[in-house]
């Protein structure tokens, strides 16, 4: 019975370990630069676009179900005429 409290406590153990780590607390070289190079510029250029084609490719699926749900009520009401 104690060795399963004792295995309660180890996550939150190794967690505070894992966060008490100043290699963990530190900004990547990215975002440790300058803000307001060229390169970090480019890089959330980047970011930008590749949301907007996450955007457009799941506002393009979720139109395609719009329009699979609409022609399946219009068949359904077709054949009960």
């Amino acid at each position: 019975m104690m060795i399963l409290k004792i295995l309660k406590f180890i996550p939150a153990f190794l967690l505070l370990a894992f966060l008490s780590l100043p290699q963990s607390v530190q900004a990547c070289a990215t975002c440790f630069g300058k803000s307001d190079s060229k390169l970090a510029e480019g890089m959330n250029w980047g970011i930008m676009v590749l949301l907007l084609v996450v955007g457009f490719v799941l506002t393009i699926i979720s139109a395609f179900f719009v329009y699979i749900a609409k022609r399946a009520s219009t068949s359904s009401e077709n054949l009960k005429a």
